[in-house]
């Protein structure tokens, strides 16, 4: 299963369907969930700050993601610490969350998620329906090197290419 993310365009076209306002600020922090994938609003804030000319506090960013997830374009992760993530894949899929570095990844198990949601939906909960089903797998680094790095997040900073020299040369 492909997670399911909204382009800028798909996005502009979300908030003229539900008339919301394609702010500069609803734009640029769309942008950095773009780039970011998983975020808290301060994460999403010096992403803006960093790479946007665009003026917003964190008080805004948050408030503009947690509406924004109000209306399902970003779901939300509450982490170890307690913080809220913002994910810009909205649709059912397994999560490994970093419990030292406060991270979340998304893992790809269509199987696995399949296997579990056919064998729940059938189970009966007495006065409950099923709405969702989310799995957060919880893990910590086993080296070292690991411990700080936001390996399994995607940086801040926009992806660029690296050239590396040949050590022979």
């Amino acid at each position: 299963m492909e997670l399911k993310q909204l382009n800028m365009e798909e996005f502009l076209t979300f908030l003229k369907r539900h008339q919301m306002k394609a702010t500069t600020q609803r734009v640029a922090v769309h942008q950095a969930m773009l780039q970011l994938g998983h975020a808290s609003a301060d994460m999403v804030a010096s992403y803006i700050e960093e790479y946007s000319n665009t003026k917003v506090t964190i008080a805004s960013v948050y408030n503009i993601l947690s509406d924004l997830a109000s209306c399902g374009v970003y779901g939300r992760r509450t982490s170890a610490n307690n913080k809220m993530y913002f994910d810009l894949s909205y649709n059912d899929h397994i999560h490994f969350y970093d419990s030292v570095n406060h991270s979340f990844r998304d893992i790809e198990s269509d199987e696995v998620l399949n296997e579990l949601t056919t064998r729940l939906r059938k189970k009966k909960f007495k006065g409950y329906s099923i709405d969702s089903i989310e799995i957060h797998i919880v893990g910590h680094p086993t080296k070292k090197k690991y411990v700080g790095l936001l390996s399994t997040q995607k940086s801040t900073k926009p992806r660029r290419k690296v050239l590396r020299k040949d050590k022979t040369e």
